[in-house]
């Protein structure tokens, strides 16, 4: 069986580029395809050979690719995948929009539906430069949603990360999906008993992460925060944090393992559609303090786990760090809960057996 895998783009490294990296390790044979690949900025392909589409060869898309949106459809439906008896495509957008032979089979790992289109408001605040463009984008996104909800049919079966993700796709693109949260490396994360007396938040510094709400309760608190990554926010988080909050922007893979084993809490305030720095906290072995909504509710075991706050607040989120003072946490347990239910082992297991049924002639998803 041919192999092709598909990912939107692979011009930084996210949450998406990390599954779609595991996904490249565990089918070594695929053909790996792309809009636009920018080695330097994303995941670690090693030698294995990156095909691109004709985006590639505009200078400057690779570091402008949000400018690109309107093109991508084009791109994808222009690969030729005609020899490929399996495609796995890895999308938030534009992936799942590829061309596949009759016989052939189409997964697509959604992380989430195209959320520029369906949450405009939001990706406008993220991204403030495009504000002023708002009624010329707001006519391009109309006429894109159509493309989007045509494509979103291509794919033969969905794999959500996430309740909240599957229930999305569900309602926008009227497509069943079956969940199946991603996985981490946890071989990649160490273990401490031993925490320090500093908390940590590890996130791209954007709007919808609301680490204005992380700063704002340590400024109160005046506990020792760490803040990892970098964004467009940076300049204005900084400018409203006391001494006790230290942004250290970006940091390589090994020091942002220590950082996470050896923190007292992570802390995440973000609204997620899955999230895997949750989970890379627990295989730390490293309790969460987190927003109760989304993903972080398939993922975490309250007073076990992790502490939720009810509110996108100071306030309550204060709470929530207070009432983690006083749990005796089991880091050994938070380890245990990640390697069981989030390893790649775990994950590649349910993986293959979906495959493996979407594959049969005799099975159908819709």
């Amino acid at each position: 069986m041919k192999i092709a895998l598909v990912h939107d783009y692979l011009t930084q490294k996210g949450g998406a580029e990390r599954v779609f990296e595991l996904l490249c390790k565990r089918f070594p044979e695929a053909d790996i395809f792309t809009s636009l690949y920018d080695p330097k900025a994303t995941i670690d392909l090693g030698e294995r050979i990156v095909n691109t589409t004709f985006l590639q060869k505009i200078p400057g898309a690779a570091k402008y690719f949000r400018m690109m949106a309107p093109l991508y459809f084009p791109a994808f439906r222009a690969l030729n995948l005609q020899e490929y008896d399996l495609i796995i495509s890895s999308s938030t957008s534009f992936a799942k929009a590829v061309q596949k032979k009759p016989n052939a089979r189409h997964v697509c790992f959604c992380h989430n539906v195209t959320r520029f289109l369906w949450d405009t408001q939001t990706y406008l605040r993220e991204y403030g430069d495009y504000r002023y463009f708002a009624p010329l984008i707001e006519k391009i996104f109309d006429m894109m949603r159509k493309v989007d909800l045509k494509y979103a049919q291509e794919p033969d079966l969905y794999i959500a990360n996430s309740s909240v993700v599957a229930r999305r796709i569900k309602e926008i693109y009227g497509k069943k999906a079956i969940v199946i949260n991603y996985p981490i490396d946890t071989s990649k994360f160490s273990f401490s008993q031993n925490k320090d007396e500093y908390y940590l938040a590890s996130a791209r510094m954007i709007s919808y992460k609301r680490l204005d709400i992380i700063v704002e309760a340590f400024n109160w608190l005046g506990w020792q925060l760490l803040i990892s990554g970098d964004g467009p926010e940076r300049e204005r988080l900084q400018s409203k944090a006391l001494d006790n909050v230290k942004f250290l922007g970006h940091v390589s893979d090994t020091k942002r393992t220590q950082l996470f084993s050896k923190a007292k809490s992570v802390i995440i305030a973000a609204l997620e559609d899955y999230g895997l720095v949750p989970v890379e906290a627990n295989a730390s072995g490293t309790p969460v303090v987190a927003y109760g909504a989304g993903g972080v509710l398939d993922t975490q075991i309250p007073g076990k786990t992790g502490v939720f706050f009810k509110r996108q607040t100071p306030e309550s989120l204060q709470g929530a760090l207070l009432e983690s003072r006083e749990i005796s946490w089991n880091y050994d347990s938070i380890r245990n809960h990640a390697v069981k239910n989030f390893s790649e082992q775990a994950f590649f297991n349910k993986v293959e057996q979906v495959i493996e049924q979407s594959c049969s002639p005799q099975k159908s998803f819709t």
